[in-house]
This record gives C-alpha cells, structure tokens and sequence, in this order.
C-alpha cells in the first residue's frame, strides 16, 4: 500500500477548491477560505497564451503569506501537450518546498504517473529539496484510465489520492449530456455513474488511497451541489471538488460524519477496547446499549472516527466503564 491511509489519513480532503493560476485576484481570496485543499490550475483554467505566466503567477503565489493551512496543490498540463515539463520544473523549481502535490490529469495508465514521477525527483535534487516529499495526485478522466486504474494507482510511492473528472470522461464515453454531474437524459433508473465511482473507490481502498470526487459545474444550484456531495460521501469518497466559495460550507459539513455518528463510533472503539481487555473480560462480542458490537462493528467504527478526527471534531460524550465488569 502507499499514500495515505483512508482510515487515519493526515490531511483531510473533503473541499478541493480549483483556483485557475492565471487570476492573480481569485488566487489571493482563496488564501483565506475555509477548503481543506487548493489547486492552483495551470490546466483547462488557463488559455494557451496565459500558461507561462500563470506559472510564475502561482510560483509566486506559493511561497508568500497569508495562507490559511490549506494544502497546496497545482494542477498542471497532461503529458500529451507541450507545457508539462516546464509546469513542474518551474514551479517546484521555484516553490516546490512550499507545495504539497501534483495533480495529474488526463492519465491513461501507469507510465505518464511514472514520468512525474521521475520528473519530480530531479528537479527536488536540483534545487535542494527532500526527494520524493512531493505527491502526485492521477486525476482519471477517460476509459483507458480507469481500465488501468490499479497500474495507475500503484505506479509510484508519491500517488496520494485518485481523482475523477467527470466532464472528460463523459466525452470520452460519448454520455449524452452537456450537464456535468446530472444524470443523462433518458437514464431513469439507478446511477449513471456508479460503476465509474466505485471503480475509482475500490481501487483507492485496496491501494490505501484517498478518492475524490469531481466538480459539479452548476454552481449557483447548492442543493443540486449538495445532492451530488451526499452521493459520492455516502460510497465512501473522502472529498469533492469546489468550484465556488459558496460551495466548500455544503462539502466540508457532506464529507464530514454527523456529530451523533462521530460520538457514536468514538464509543464504539473506547467500548471495544475495555471489553477485549484483561479489565473488562477479555470478550469479542459485548452488548453497548441495545447494539451488539465485535471486530466488524470496530473496523467500521475506525472510518467514521477517522474522518471525524481528520475534520477536527470534538466528542461529546465518553464511554464509562461498567462497574460490574
């Protein structure tokens, strides 16, 4: 496995706010927003003829002040274009100590992964950083990316998180529809887009990854917004993208447990460990209220405390030991 665990992973990612690179004016608002991570767009935000100035706009913007503890990624050009090579040598040539990831798009297996990869490491010892600190976030947008998504996901040791993109994949599948994370017309029963999700969420399971949900493009619509967040947050995804500031509130409250079930799971694990202790009977299987719990019930109860401690959520109860244990 690499990256992060799913369970007790370090950095939460339930709002990816998308900054194009080239606005020096919505940059700067970004800094402080309440998301949990910030791509700074070097990719599809930024016309042809802006692309080298916005990486020295966002090199800039990096290594200044007035972040608000955001982790910092930039999305950069895909392998088939002219600009990927001077994304990366360039901004972390210049910011690279003060940037957490690399967003990927538009990978269709395991080598373009592997060629940032390579990429990454001599430009981090060229200019003194830590070698390999860097991570690479695969964004899966085509059919070919996710029929490799196992190569893809496993190609590096830098891969933190799989990410969907579901505008191009939907050109790439040929789904007719020109509204990005709606169902198509015509598709009246079950979810269009379920095999897609779950094939990016196992893969990130199996691989100890983060998945992250793509954007959804009608902004003005928040619970439009918020149904389409409850979806994916209901599968298992850690995160989706925001395009709007009005958007992070919906996501981080979606992709963060309900307080009772954040209390609740917390309960679970302090209720589990006492009654497989010496202390509390060395037992697998107790009652905790009405609920019976064992191995399972703490395994499922990690995810929802996981997620919970990631988001910074405080308990409100505590479990208190039977006095006749």
């Amino acid at each position: 496995m690499n990256g992060a665990s799913p369970i007790d992973a370090p950095t939460p990612r339930r709002s990816v706010l998308a900054v194009p690179g080239s606005s020096r004016k919505m940059i700067d608002k970004a800094k402080a927003l309440p998301a949990d991570e910030i791509f700074l767009d070097l990719e599809d935000a930024v016309a042809p003829l802006a692309k080298a100035d916005a990486r020295a706009q966002v090199a800039a913007a990096l290594t200044e002040d007035g972040w608000n503890g955001q982790h910092k990624v930039v999305r950069v050009n895909d392998w088939t274009t002219p600009w990927t090579y001077r994304d990366v040598s360039e901004v972390v040539g210049r910011a690279g100590a003060h940037l957490d990831d690399i967003l990927l798009p538009k990978v269709p297996d395991a080598s373009h992964v592997q060629a940032l990869d390579l990429l990454l490491t001599q430009v981090e010892k060229e200019h003194g950083l830590e070698p390999g600190r860097i991570g690479i976030e695969p964004q899966i947008e085509n059919a070919v990316g996710l029929t490799n998504i196992d190569a893809i996901a496993t190609a590096s040791p830098r891969v933190r998180t799989l990410v969907f993109g579901p505008a191009d994949f939907m050109a790439s599948i040929a789904m007719r529809t020109l509204v990005v994370g709606e169902q198509p017309e015509g598709y009246d029963r079950g979810d269009a887009y379920h095999h897609i999700l779950m094939t990016i969420l196992i893969a990130a399971r199996t691989h100890g990854l983060q998945a992250i949900d793509g954007p959804y493009l009608q902004i003005r619509d928040l619970d439009a917004f918020r149904r389409s967040a409850q979806r994916t947050a209901a599968l298992g995804f850690d995160g989706k993208w925001v395009l709007h500031p009005t958007q992070i509130d919906v996501a981080n409250e979606v992709f963060s447990p309900r307080q009772a079930d954040y209390d609740r799971a917390e309960l679970i694990l302090d209720a589990y460990e006492f009654h497989t202790s010496a202390a509390g009977g060395s037992r697998g299987a107790v009652m905790l209220g009405d609920e019976m719990i064992d191995e399972a019930s703490r395994k499922m109860a990690l995810v929802v405390a996981g997620k919970g401690r990631a988001a910074g959520m405080s308990r409100t109860e505590r479990f208190v030991p039977p006095t006749d244990s």
